[in-house]
């Protein structure tokens, strides 16, 4: 007597397993890699969960304890308005490390020599990972911009222009991730990404104004922090939620994003040939 099994592993949109050309070709290897990836993440939601943990601690940390402390800069706006959106950019930039983790640890146990070894498009591996950690984003800044509302945050525009800003921080998570991949594809395994991950991430995230004004730092650094891409971003996203920035920034940070995803997706793709 015949028996099937109650449950079946979930199966994944085929890879190509002869040679093909064409853009099509390349979308339909690249989704694979994307369903690929965000099975596991599904498969392991923890990775959801510890990275909300993060800027968690930002908010309540910059809200309770230094909120009092610090001025936003703009009359009429309080600080917690003036903070959310920081956060959510840093929240992004933080993320582009499992970009680089994952394409390392991949590395490290053979599964992109043997993706090499497939009749597909070299630069769906890359894509997928990236699509996929983009699509990551998008769900954890929903989920910070509903904690933001919890703990005061309030836009101050429409709901066409906010959902402008989270497209903008998106577009800006997507493009860090192909610098991450390139740093991912340079080291051996995890941990030797998440070392090489700080020293970039540093003076990102803290020499910028995402927390506080730049008026109030020395003159060389505010220099660095008002016009490196997580400042523009941040500017470009109060502008959308707040109203409190020229618009000019919103250009800024997507001139920026473009920028670096035309310089660094190539380089990815070319290392990922290459090792």
């Amino acid at each position: 007597m015949n028996t099937t099994a109650s449950h079946q592993a979930p199966t994944f949109p085929p890879i190509s397993t002869s040679p093909g050309v064409g853009f099509g070709w390349a979308v339909r290897d690249t989704m694979a890699m994307v369903w690929r990836n965000l099975t596991m993440l599904r498969r392991v939601p923890q990775l959801l969960v510890f990275a909300l943990v993060q800027p968690l601690i930002f908010v309540f940390m910059f809200r309770y304890v230094f909120g009092g402390a610090i001025n936003s800069g703009s009359a009429g706006v309080p600080y917690v308005d003036y903070l959310m959106p920081g956060i959510f950019v840093q929240t992004v930039t933080f993320g582009a490390i499992n970009t680089a983790v994952g394409l390392a640890e991949d590395k490290n146990k053979g599964l992109l020599e043997r993706l090499k070894s497939l009749p597909m498009s070299r630069s769906a591996v890359l894509g997928g990972r990236v699509l996929a950690d983009t699509a990551r984003d998008v769900v954890i800044v929903v989920l910070m911009l509903n904690i933001g509302f919890l703990v005061g945050f309030n836009t101050h525009t429409n709901v066409v222009k906010v959902i402008g800003g989270v497209g903008l921080m998106v577009l800006f998570g997507f493009a860090i991730c192909w610098i991450f991949a390139v740093i991912g594809l340079s080291v051996s395994n995890g941990e030797a990404a998440q070392a090489a991950a700080f020293p970039l991430l540093a003076p990102l995230t803290f020499a910028s104004n995402a927390f506080v004004p730049t008026a109030s730092m020395p003159d060389w650094l505010a220099w660095w922090a008002d016009r490196q891409p997580l400042s523009v971003t941040v500017r470009g996203v109060r502008a959308l939620m707040l109203g409190t920035e020229p618009t000019d920034y919103v250009w800024g940070s997507i001139i920026w994003s473009l920028a670096i995803t035309l310089v660094l997706a190539p380089i990815a793709v070319r290392r990922f040939r290459n090792s």
